[in-house]
């Protein structure tokens, strides 16, 4: 390797920074992240700068370099855009045995910066050696987007019980052991979540318990993209996985390998899992000491029965944690180029189940023919003609817009664009699939704008009107 990576204790120690402007402030900024006392040196200093370095710890002195700045300091950093005062920073530096950084110049360094993913007290650096900085970035985001929040709470919990722990387990080697198991266990999540005596119960004690838990996790609308970073990290942890038929397979395929997938989807007109199955199913696995994902389409609290599922956990004393998802409702809309409300259009947004029973469509239409109000009805297709028939005989006109989104946020999304007059004809000489999302009211104008047709083209989908 071309660098030896270090992690450099600068709290209340003198860095000199060399350099005024921009740059400088970035790295002024990170430097006090890490408690450093900055002394600024340049004939020019950003007002900014300035101000952000204002009390006793800091110095700013307004001239150019001089060999003597480098006196009691530990660290030299050059910002500045003149090469010759870069290259003079870095020759007196190295002749005194200062580490020293120019900027975007690795040839004049001895130390540089990474690339930072904070999670204090956990930190990650990524480095490609200054050749690639833009990669060192990317890679960066790559690893943040894996390392959730909770590893803050995680990592300061066990630095709390190191000295019980040593106590507990005075083998190093069964001490190691029994950390490992534990990062793999239900305690780790209950660290994370801030259950500490849960987490005491399995870290402290002789052998792991293995109390089940359930994740109830919305997946959001299809768009494996749209998935939540907490959604990601339990995909990876759990044992056993309960999923629906709405879940995409792309979303699928990010799930733990070695994990046991089980479908519990309901379909129209297919076999499906009742609810009171899917419920028992939950409570078994994690009495087994499983840990349980139920994967569910959209948001679990929003026409998912994830509020049954819950109460069934409540009554068995089953551990659960609820994650919420992007509904369909608002993730669909958003990638057809339909803002749900608008100042001028739409002041309110309900959103109500249109799934008929017996061919029609129960809700309280009196309440739903305001011109200012969007309704999205999830499950509606096999009820659109009832619910065009209610809407005009409660007062809504005829003309009013309405628009299904076919297999929403997936490359496969089709729009149909109407009026609660034409639009059952439309979706008859049109081949419309499941699942279908129905949204009625002027905001759907907005989607034949020539902005969001354009966006709607550039993401693959298409717009039938």
């Amino acid at each position: 390797m071309d660098y030896l990576p270090l992690h450099f204790d600068v709290r209340d120690r003198r860095c000199l920074l060399v350099g005024g402007g921009q740059i400088a402030i970035r790295k002024a900024n990170l430097l006090l992240r890490a408690g450093a006392r900055i002394t600024v040196v340049a004939p020019d200093i950003d007002v900014q700068l300035e101000e952000r370095l204002l009390g006793d710890r800091h110095q700013v002195v307004r001239r150019e370099f001089r060999t003597e700045d480098l006196n009691d300091h530990v660290l030299v950093v050059s910002a500045t855009s003149d090469s010759t005062v870069n290259q003079t920073v870095s020759k007196e530096a190295q002749t005194q045995g200062i580490p020293v950084n120019v900027v975007d110049n690795p040839n004049l360094c001895t130390v540089i910066f990474p690339a930072i993913v904070d999670r204090s007290p956990v930190v990650v650096s990524v480095s490609t050696g200054g050749q690639a900085p833009v990669l060192t970035s990317d890679i960066r985001r790559r690893i943040e987007s894996l390392l959730p929040e909770g590893l803050v709470r995680l990592a300061r919990y066990l630095g709390t019980r190191r000295n019980r722990l040593k106590t507990v387990f005075p083998d190093v080697d069964q001490r190691r052991r029994k950390t490992t198991e534990f990062l793999d266990s239900p305690g780790a999540t209950a660290a994370m979540g801030g259950r500490d005596e849960e987490a005491d119960n399995i870290l402290l004690t002789g052998n792991v318990i293995r109390t089940g838990e359930v994740y109830i996790v919305g997946a959001g609308p299809g768009d494996p993209d749209l998935l939540t970073l907490k959604a990601l990290d339990l995909m990876q942890r759990c044992d056993v996985v309960l999923h629906d038929a709405l879940i995409d397979d792309r979303v699928l395929d990010r799930l733990r390998r070695d994990a046991e997938i089980i479908y519990v989807g309901k379909k129209a007109g297919a076999p499906s899992t009742p609810q009171s199955v899917i419920n028992d199913q939950l409570v078994n696995l994690a009495h087994a000491g499983k840990r349980v994902l139920r994967l569910k389409g959209g948001d679990p609290f929003i026409f998912g029965r994830g509020g049954e599922e819950m109460e069934a956990l409540i009554d068995a004393a089953i551990p659960f944690e609820i994650v919420p998802g992007i509904t369909a409702g608002s993730g669909c809309a958003a990638y057809a180029g339909i803002p749900l409300t608008h100042r001028e259009y739409a002041q309110s947004v309900r959103f109500v189940t249109g799934h008929p029973k017996e061919g029609q469509v129960d809700l309280p239409w009196d309440e739903m023919v305001n011109d200012n109000q969007t309704i999205v009805f999830y499950m509606g297709l096999g009820g659109l003609s009832s619910i065009c028939e209610q809407m005009i005989a409660h007062g809504r006109a005829d003309t009013t817009p309405i628009a299904l989104i076919a297999k929403g946020t997936t490359d496969k999304q089709r729009v149909l664009v109407g009026t609660l007059s034409d639009i059952v004809e439309k979706v008859r000489k049109t081949d419309v699939a499941r699942p279908t999302l129905t949204i009625v009211g002027q905001v759907v104008t907005l989607a034949s704008s020539e902005q969001n047709t354009h966006n709607v083209k550039r993401q693959g989908q298409i717009s039938v009107r």
